[in-house]
């Protein structure tokens, strides 16, 4: 990707005048406004196309099911920089989406590359031969399986299963799908143990076959999860672990340095 000037400095998002505001071409107050959800209009702003009902039914679905699960690292940041900066929400909030990395919800991303490389070495036809030789080259080179295995959910992840579910109820289950589903088979064979498909592969699986950008991709998980810890933040002004988290960190997290021969260690 260039980074700099431009030939071409012009964006075909968004525009206005003093009577109107044009959101990819539509009349934001005339067509928008009133007439779409949250959802279709992110379909929209990042597509450029109005989504059908079943792409809009695929891209809830993957929104509702990664934007919640309990106190995991991005939620912890955010509710513990909102306990030590309680006037700025957004601050909070960032923090959190910063930890949107390749192991925590970044993972639909290179799930998504992973399985687009599946599907394009199958080129219409063996999916289960392409998605064999993918995945010794990932095992090869060391690469871990992006959108497989999870630490509570090892069975099953029931995100994946019932996102895989909407899909085919919607008349979008397609390749990549397919895909995720041979990788699955292929990652237990060569493994010798199984990684269950989970929601950070289940969602690139049904929103590369609903027609959704690969280079968009990881702003699902970064749109959802913002939802999930504005909630986090308001729950924090008056049901506060911020700080709570921050001691249970410490006390749980010995210090094996040198000390000062007077030193001393206080009993937590």
């Amino acid at each position: 990707m260039k980074i700099g000037k431009q030939k071409d400095p012009s964006s075909s998002i968004a525009t206005a005048n003093s009577e109107m505001i044009v959101v990819r071409g539509f009349d934001l107050c005339k067509d928008l406004i009133g007439s779409v959800s949250l959802t279709e209009h992110f379909w929209l702003l990042v597509t450029g196309q109005r989504a059908t009902t079943a792409q809009g039914r695929v891209l809830d679905a993957c929104l509702v099911a990664i934007s919640e699960h309990g106190l995991v690292p991005s939620v912890q940041a955010a509710r513990m920089t909102f306990a030590a900066g309680p006037e700025a929400m957004q601050g909070a909030v960032a923090a959190g989406i910063l930890g949107c990395g390749s192991v925590i919800l970044g993972s639909a991303e290179n799930s998504g590359r992973y399985l687009a490389k599946i599907k394009e070495r199958a080129n219409g036809g063996d999916l289960a031969a392409a998605a064999m030789a993918v995945t010794q080259e990932y095992r090869a080179q060391k690469i871990p399986y992006p959108g497989y295995g999870h630490p509570l959910h090892k069975d099953a992840d029931p995100r994946a299963a019932r996102l895989l579910a909407v899909a085919q109820e919607q008349g979008l289950s397609g390749a990549h799908v397919a895909a995720a589903r041979a990788a699955e088979r292929a990652i237990a064979e060569i493994a010798g143990k199984s990684l269950v498909l989970n929601v950070s592969g289940a969602i690139p699986a049904v929103l590369l076959d609903a027609g959704f950008p690969q280079a968009g991709l990881k702003g699902v998980p970064i749109l959802a999860r913002a939802a999930s810890l504005v909630a986090h933040v308001v729950e924090e002004q008056w049901r506060s672990i911020g700080f709570l988290m921050s001691e249970a960190g410490e006390k749980s997290i010995a210090y094996d340095g040198t000390t000062p021969d007077d030193f001393r260690a206080e009993a937590h």
